[in-house]
C-alpha cells in the first residue's frame, strides 16, 4: 500500500522538501547523537561487545546502570529517547494530518504504538549483544520497516536506529543494518518527491556516513581515553610502590644508623666501665689475701665505675646524653672530671692531664660536645688498656671555624693501620672505628700518629660551620 498525496502541486513539493530538510536535520541529529554516544562511552566505559570493537552504552547507557553512576551520562540518554520519540511523533502526526480518514490510518496508528513499545524495551533488555536483544533489534527494525512502506514519512526515525544497531552489533553487521536504513530512506523520500532529486538520493547516504564515521570516531577515542587512564593508574601504582620502598629503605636505614649510634655509645660507656671493673675485680681477687687493703680500694674504685656506668645507662633511657656533659658546664669540665676520674681509677699507674686552649666563639653544638666527649672516653679506654702509658693529655683546642681534640700518651705505641683494615686475629677493634664514624658523621677527620716505642696521639678535628645529619650505616664492629 502506497501513501496517496493529497493537495496542490506546491504542497506536494512542500512535503518532498520538507522530508529533505529532515535528511538535513538528521544529520544534526546525528552528530548530536554521536556526541552524545561518545561522551557517555567515555564517561562510562560500558560492557565489550564480543568480537566487536564499539562498545559502551552509546546513546542512552541502557538498563546498565551506568547512567545511574554518570549524571551527563543519564542526561544524554534521556536527550537521545526523547529524540527518538520526538520524530516518532511528528511522523505520525504529519501523517494524520495530511491523509485524514484513510483506511490504513488504524494500521498507522498502531504499527506507531507497537514501534514506541519496542523501543521502551530496549532499556529493559540490558545492552549487551544477547540473542534476546539481537531478537528485539530485529523485529524493531522490521516494524519499522513496514511502518516506512506504509508512510514514508517514517524515514525520519531512521537516525536513533542508526545508533542502536551501531551500539549493538559487530561492526560489520551494524554497517549492513545502517546501509539497509539509509536505502529505504532513500527509498521513502523518493517516493514523497515529484520527480528524480539528486540531493534525495545523495543526502542520506551522506549523513549516515558522517553518523557513523563519528560514531566510531568516538568509540576510538574512548578506548585510547581508556587506555591512558590505564597507564595513568600503571604509572600512580609504580609511583605509590616506589614510595613504599623509599620508605621502606629509610626506616631500614634508620634502624642501621640507631643500631651503629647505640653500639657505639655502649662501648664508650658501658662497656669500658665493666672492662674497667673486670680488671679491679680480678687485681682485687689476686691480692685479697697478701695485701686486704688494696684488694678494699680496687673494689671501692670498681664500685665507683658502677656507679658511673648506672648514671651513664639512667641516661640512655632518658636522652642518650653522657652524664658528664648532662650534670653542667659544657665539654670543657667534662673533660677535666673525665681526666680527674681515670687518674684516680688508675691508682697512680696512669695520670691523665686536661688543657683548654681558645675560647669558643658560641656553645659547641650538643652533638659536637657527646661526640667530642665519646672519644676522648673511648681513646682513654684504650690507653689504659693497651698502651702501658705512665700519662696521658687530653688537649682541645677552639678556632675561628673548628674544634680540635687531642689525646697523647707516652706508652709502647703502635703501627697504624690505615683506616678500613683490621689486623689478623683481632677481635676487639671496636674503638678506632666507633671514633672514625663518629667524626665522619659530623664531616670532620680523624688522624693517628703512632710509633712502636713513641706513644701516640689521636687527633679529632671537627669544622663548626657545618655539622651535617648522619647519614653512615657503617657497623662499627
Amino acid at each position: 500500500m502506497v501513501e496517496h498525496r493529497s493537495g496542490s502541486p506546491d504542497a506536494e513539493g512542500a512535503e518532498g522538501s520538507g522530508v529533505s530538510g529532515a535528511a538535513a536535520g538528521g544529520s544534526r541529529v546525528s552528530g548530536s547523537a554521536a556526541e552524545a554516544s561518545g561522551t557517555a562511552r567515555s564517561a562510562a566505559e560500558g560492557s565489550e561487545v564480543p568480537g566487536s570493537a564499539v562498545q559502551g552504552p552509546g546513546i542512552a547507557a541502557e538498563g546498565s546502570g551506568i547512567a545511574g553512576s554518570d549524571p551527563d551520562a543519564r542526561w544524554l540518554a534521556l536527550l537521545m529517547h526523547a529524540a527518538f520519540f520526538l520524530l516518532l511523533g511528528a511522523s505520525l502526526t504529519r501523517f494524520l494530518m495530511r491523509h485524514p480518514g484513510e483506511d490504513r490510518t488504524p494500521w498507522i496508528i498502531a504499527l506507531s504504538a507497537t514501534l514506541a513499545v519496542l523501543y521502551l524495551l530496549g532499556p529493559v533488555l540490558g545492552s549487551r549483544p544477547t540473542p534476546r536483544r539481537l531478537t528485539w533489534l530485529g523485529v524493531l527494525v522490521v516494524v519499522w520497516m513496514v511502518l516506512v512502506v506504509l508512510a514514508p514519512s517514517f524515514a525520519w526515525c531512521a537516525v536513533p536506529l542508526f545508533y542502536t544497531g551501531l551500539r549493538i552489533l559487530p561492526p560489520r553487521a551494524a554497517l549492513a543494518l545502517v546501509a539497509l536504513l539509509t536505502v529505504f530512506v532513500v527509498a521513502a523520500q523518493l517516493r514523497l518527491a515529484d520527480g528524480f532529486d539528486p540531493n534525495l538520493v545523495l543526502a542520506p547516504p551522506a549523513v549516515a556516513a558522517v553518523a557513523t564515521a563519528v560514531f566510531v570516531h568516538m568509540q576510538r577515542q574512548a578506548v585510547r581515553q581508556r587506555e591512558l587512564a590505564a597507564r595513568q593508574r600503571e604509572l600512580i601504582d609504580d609511583l605509590l610502590r616506589t614510595r613504599r620502598e623509599l620508605a621502606a629503605t629509610e626506616r631500614r636505614e634508620g634502624t642501621l644508623a640507631e643500631r651503629q649510634r647505640l653500639s657505639m655509645e655502649i662501648h664508650d660507656t658501658l662497656a669500658q666501665g665493666l672492662s674497667s671493673q673486670q680488671m679491679l675485680l680480678q687485681a682485687a681477687d689476686r691480692t685479697w689475701s697478701a695485701d686486704p687493703d688494696a684488694a678494699r680500694r680496687h673494689v671501692r674504685t670498681a664500685t665507683g665505675i658502677a656507679e658511673r656506668n648506672l648514671a651513664e645507662a639512667r641516661r640512655f633511657v632518658h636522652d642518650l646524653a653522657p652524664a658528664d656533659l648532662a650534670e653542667g658546664g659544657g665539654l670543657e669540665a667534662a673533660l677535666h672530671a673525665l681526666a680527674a676520674r681515670e687518674s684516680a681509677q688508675a691508682e697512680g699507674a696512669l695520670t691523665v692531664h686536661c688543657h683548654v686552649e681558645g675560647t669558643p666563639h658560641a656553645p659547641l653544638p650538643d652533638r659536637v660536645q657527646s661526640a667530642l666527649l665519646r672519644i676522648a672516653q673511648g681513646a682513654l679506654a684504650n690507653v689504659r688498656e693497651h698502651s702501658g702509658a705512665s700519662a696521658a693529655g687530653l688537649t682541645l683546642t677552639h678556632l675561628d671555624d673548628r674544634v680540635v681534640l687531642d689525646i697523647g700518651d707516652n706508652g709502647r705505641g703502635f703501627t697504624a693501620e690505615p683506616e678500613g683494615v683490621r689486623g689478623a686475629g683481632t677481635v676487639r677493634g671496636h674503638g678506632l672505628p666507633a671514633m672514625r664514624a663518629r667524626v665522619r658523621q659530623l664531616g670532620g677527620t680523624l688522624t693517628i700518629e703512632s710509633a712502636p716505642g713513641e706513644g701516640t696521639v689521636l687527633s679529632a678535628e671537627v669544622p663548626l660551620t657545618t655539622v651535617p645529619l648522619p647519614t653512615t650505616t657503617e657497623d662499627p664492629t
